[in-house]
């Protein structure tokens, strides 16, 4: 049986300690390797080993009682949380890994709920057990009021394969199914059902099993690996049409691309050929390798199969989250950053040179939306936080060889529009021609922009119809009031015309961008900025001053919940106003209040004038968009701006 792990938890509650011991149990390694100590197997990076944190979702291979485990082991600092979610794509199990100490942290929440996103079964490890102010009990009352309820202690005293039980936990087990509580009450406890029974409920996340010890002292780690074996089952064919997952992209030494996937089904020869899309077309390209990873290791293969996880050559535009082979659909990433932050370097380098490597990261990192600045030559990206641009400098630096910095990061603000409008744009220069016509209607918040067609085929060939949804989604789309992209937008496709002979590729995206943009001009549009949702927990002592910040940071909040000597708050508010907050909270607290960011999606700015003001953006002067329509007389073609251009239509 092959089965992917992944390890997840808040920094420093000992994921990659926990990786180490199981890698070393299984005897993977010879020796384990220490965060602290800088040699953690998993750990492999210079950055990584420095800072002491994981930055890349690396992954190793053991084998245990017969099954094939591929472990992965995660990011745990919210900058590279992008990674983590990629990495969650291709789990069979996680494993949230929480210190006994620090209990449930912010990161443990985000964690916890891309897992319930994506359906992953869960365990948790409540680790470090062996540290003064460990307390197992209150970290399990935590996760019961914070994260499930549908957690059980499975302890040491539970040898579930060997059918010793604990009441509690055949209880447990029985309370979830209403058949099997039925069996319970009349004839007891059977232990092959309740194994049987336990195994699917985790399988549907219905039921969560926790387990405590000490990844450093090896304390309870053979325990719930004997645990984890018995309670997690996959049933992958490898005999089926091959069908697979692209999780990650990196670069080898000599800059080959290397196309990370999972194998969900069928085989996987070197020199087959894989399908998939890209850009909107469909993609057949052949598969000239196949390396199997293991930490640090890459081993040639001739051949993979369904459950397995691999690397693969020949692919060139595949990205993470697509499907391969008769996997078609693409995996929908939820985190994504709030900053941006515009890269300097010296003049000595080429743009283009420093832009070709911002690419290839790029590509490995999508989050990282690379965006050329073509009029000023410069490059902007997309972050997380500060972490990640201190560890992006060391990376640009050893791949490339440039020293960079980055300009103070700036919030990612988007538009939308409040009101239905149709937009018309006409595009006919000499021996060039193509109209469209598109309804613009506000969409649910944070829905981004959904595309309907309403075009008889008629009015308009079917070709054309689909360039116009291709040039919609294609690319981001500059509003009105900062050249920010446009979001929550319903747009239909109602008319256009073409011509039989005049139509060339290109005329439709030209019509298409000037129908949106005609639209935007007719209809009000309003500032959209992102929000955290927060939970924020300090003693009593300091309700007051965290109520008067909350309040200056223009927050929505519900009331307090108090527990003994400790408030929690639950809201949002503008990432603007509280992504500094942390060290602020940290400061007047004395370290002793704990803050859990979440990105929130976006709402209404509130600061839109300020921030409209501060951008300076002139619609006019974009020289990527216009709202004029370009019509022809007497053989050359002329410009009719927008609030001229519906009289001017064709259709």
């Amino acid at each position: 049986m092959k089965k992917t792990i992944g390890i997840f938890a808040h920094v420093d509650a000992g994921k990659t300690t926990l990786a180490e011991q199981l890698l070393y149990i299984t005897n993977t390694i010879q020796e384990r390797g220490r965060v602290d100590h800088q040699n953690a197997y998993m750990d492999r990076h210079d950055i990584e080993k420095e800072r002491g944190i994981t930055v890349f979702a690396d992954q190793a291979t053991m084998l245990f009682n017969g099954s094939t485990y591929y472990v992965m082991d995660t990011p745990g600092h919210v900058d590279f949380s992008p990674e983590m979610e990629r990495a969650i794509a291709v789990m069979d199990a996680a494993v949230v890994v929480i210190s006994a100490v620090e209990g449930v942290e912010g990161h443990t929440e985000t964690v916890w709920q891309l897992l319930r996103k994506h359906n992953v079964p869960t365990f948790l490890f409540i680790n470090k057990i062996d540290r003064v102010g460990a307390n197992a009990a209150r970290v399990l009352a935590e996760i019961r009021s914070e994260l499930t309820e549908d957690v059980c202690m499975i302890t040491e005293e539970d040898m579930l394969h060997e059918g010793v039980w604990q009441t509690s936990l055949i209880e447990a087990v029985a309370e979830r199914d209403e058949q099997l509580f039925d069996v319970y009450m009349e004839q007891g406890y059977e232990p092959s059902r309740w194994l049987k029974a336990m195994t699917a409920m985790i399988k549907r996340g219905q039921l969560f099993p926790c387990f405590s010890g000490s990844a450093l002292q090896n304390v309870g780690v053979t325990h719930f690996l004997h645990q984890l074996d018995l309670l997690t089952e996959t049933d992958y064919d490898p005999g089926a049409a091959f069908a697979g997952r692209v999780y990650k992209i990196r670069h080898d030494d000599q800059g080959a691309r290397l196309t990370y996937i999972k194998a969900l089904g069928g085989t996987l020869r070197v020199r087959d050929e894989l399908t998939y899309s890209a850009g909107g077309e469909t993609i057949t390209e052949k598969v000239t390798h196949i390396r199997m990873i293991n930490g640090g290791r890459l081993i040639a293969a001739d051949q993979v199969q369904a459950g397995d996880l691999f690397a693969v050559t020949g692919l060139t535009a595949a990205a993470a989250g697509d499907g391969l082979g008769t996997l078609s659909d693409r995996t929908v990433y939820e985190l994504v950053p709030t900053l941006k932050s515009k890269v300097h370097f010296d003049s000595s380098i080429h743009p283009k040179d420093m832009l070709r490597g911002f690419r290839l990261l790029d590509a490995e990192d999508p989050s990282l939306s690379v965006q050329w600045d073509e009029s000023a030559q410069a490059i902007h990206i997309h972050v997380m936080g500060l972490i990640q641009l201190e560890v992006l400098e060391r990376i640009v630096f050893e791949r490339f060889g440039y020293q960079i910095t980055f300009g103070e990061p700036e919030i990612l603000y988007k538009e939308t529009i409040t009101e239905a409008v149709v937009g018309c744009g006409h595009f006919e220069p000499l021996k060039h021609y193509a109209e469209v016509h598109l309804q613009l209607a506000p969409g649910e918040r944070n829905s981004g922009i959904v595309f309907e067609n309403a075009c008889h085929p008629d009015m308009l060939p079917v070709n054309y119809q689909h360039l116009v949804a291709q040039h919609v989604g294609e690319r981001d789309h500059h509003g009105l009031l900062t050249g920010s992209p446009v979001t929550d937008l319903k747009i239909t496709l109602l008319k256009g015309r073409a011509h039989n002979k005049h139509t060339h590729g290109g005329d439709f995206r030209e019509a298409t961008y000037r129908a949106l943009r005609q639209g935007l001009e007719k209809t009000t549009n309003r500032l959209l900025e992102p929000y955290y949702h927060f939970k924020i927990k300090v003693s009593a002592e300091y309700i007051g001053r965290l109520m008067s910040d909350l309040t200056q940071a223009k927050a929505s909040f519900e009331p307090p919940e108090t527990a003994g000597d400790q408030v929690t708050v639950t809201g949002s508010a503008p990432v603007s106003t509280m992504m500094n907050y942390s060290m602020e909270l940290a400061s007047f607290t004395k370290g002793r209040g704990t803050i859990s960011l979440v990105f929130g999606g976006y709402d209404w700015c509130h600061n839109e004038a300020e921030v409209i003001e501060r951008k300076g953006y002139d619609k006019n002067a974009d020289p990527e968009y216009s709202s004029s329509s370009i019509f022809c007389a007497k053989g050359s073609g002329y410009a009719v701006p927008w609030d001229e251009a519906d009289r001017h239509m064709h259709v």
